[in-house]
């Protein structure tokens, strides 16, 4: 057998590159029953039950919501074991041990365009809720809350603009699923009642705009795509909807109070197939990268599918796994896993793996590049020094809150300091 093998020096051309593969017939799955949000879990199951796609099997407690969780393939129901995710913890999963058959759960039915079309707002909402709809970005946060809002929307933005590097996950899911996306577009409009909607896209990503734009035509709403210009971190909401309305959201309020609602691009598509299918979000892209990756590319895979499985898939890696760095997530906001036994959940937008560079730590030599690169103008390295001093009047003072830790700080330090972990050390000091 001939060994697959991938060179790339810009990485910004990634988009483009990277081949797309399916791993969407694991040998079993793991359905998150808790996370850092959801403590306390409800199962509907118990070992040996067959279950089929789409069945509810339990029920997530977090807090002021409950979310039901939904099976990703059909087949047995195993045991509840603890696993890591991508969030960096250790959290309660449910094994489902596939069958391979892709039996439906009788709930997945699919809805003819006119009685889709003469649904209620409420109507609409209600089937993003029972189908468990979150935020596909990272925030996990239920869409149903954001789509009950009491504030005026006048613009609904989904966010395209997949800025951190070695990510492309997003944009094969516009390539592949462009009529879904404006679709779901246009439904969120209808259920916040905007009167405009808006996707916003790198304009280095030619194709993408050409095949929205072509898509746009066949619909008669609203609708358009905005154009970004191509920097990090372009991706952060408050940037996108600054450079493609021309509408600044002061940090720490909500866009909503500005007439503002934003969507990620993924949580637009299974809107959709919620609403038209029924179905509940069971499959997502991944990408695999990094430099310490066989044959990086693009995998869409079963949600609850072992990183594992993902990683073979990939070759595996080039060197010994002990000299790997492993994250979830990019390279910039991403977490560094300390296992590759982790689960993909609705979450994962990508794996990287890295061979790791020993570097050592110098002090600050007060260049103030950390300040110069804030998008949240703050002052990092002051924020440093008042965390190791314990210094709370002065950490209050330098709004550690108002971080978004997009890791720029740590990216330019001369001195090789993780300014931006001291900045986090900071945000749970002041909380």
């Amino acid at each position: 057998m001939i060994a697959k093998t991938f060179h790339i020096s810009n990485y910004k051309e990634l988009n483009y590159a990277l081949p797309t593969d399916s791993l969407l017939n694991p040998e079993k799955v793991y359905l998150g029953l808790t996370s850092p949000r959801c403590k306390d879990y409800e199962l509907y199951v118990k070992e040996g039950d067959t279950v089929k796609v789409g069945q509810v099997v339990a029920k997530k407690s977090c807090g002021f919501f409950d979310l039901p969780v939904h099976a990703t393939v059909s087949g047995t129901v195993s045991e509840t074991i603890k696993k890591w995710s991508g969030m960096g913890v250790q959290d309660t999963f449910l094994e489902i041990i596939n069958d391979f058959n892709e039996t439906l759960d009788d709930s997945i039915v699919t809805r003819s365009d006119e009685s889709l079309d003469a649904l209620t707002k409420e109507e609409l909402i209600g089937i993003v809720k029972d189908r468990a709809i979150i935020g596909l970005g990272g925030s996990a946060f239920p869409t149903y809350i954001k789509l009950e809002t009491k504030e005026t929307i006048e613009h609904v933005v989904i966010n395209a603009a997949e800025c951190e590097p070695y990510l492309s996950s997003d944009y094969r899911a516009i390539k592949d699923f462009t009529r879904e996306i404006v679709l779901g577009l246009k439904y969120v409009m209808k259920m916040v009642g905007a009167n405009q909607g808006h996707i916003a896209v790198k304009k280095t990503k030619d194709v993408l705009i050409e095949t929205l734009n072509e898509e746009m035509t066949r619909h008669n709403e609203v609708m358009d795509v905005k154009l970004l210009q191509d920097f990090y971190p372009q991706g952060w909401e408050n940037a996108t909807f600054k450079n493609a309305l021309g509408i600044k959201v002061p940090i720490g309020e909500l866009p909503m109070k500005y007439g503002i609602l934003g969507i990620n691009v993924s949580t637009a598509s299974a809107i959709y197939k919620a609403l038209k299918h029924n179905l509940p979000i069971t499959e997502r892209y991944v990408t695999m990268n990094g430099d310490a990756l066989s044959f990086p590319q693009n995998l869409r895979v079963k949600v609850g599918t072992n990183v594992q499985e993902l990683i073979a898939k990939s070759d595996g890696f080039k060197v010994e796994s002990d000299r790997i760095e492993l994250i979830s997530g990019g390279p910039m906001m991403g977490r560094s896993i300390p296992t590759d036994d982790l689960v993909v959940t609705p979450t994962t937008t990508s794996i990287l793996a890295f061979n790791v560079n020993d570097y050592v730590e110098e002090p600050c030599v007060r260049c103030g590049s950390c300040v110069l690169s804030c998008p949240a103008e703050l002052q990092p390295v002051q924020i440093m020094n008042a965390v190791k001093k314990k210094d709370m009047d002065s950490l209050k003072a330098f709004n550690p809150k108002n971080c978004i830790e997009c890791g720029l700080c740590s990216y330019v330090c001369t001195s090789k300091i993780d300014v931006t972990d001291w900045v986090k050390k900071g945000k749970a000091m002041v909380k």
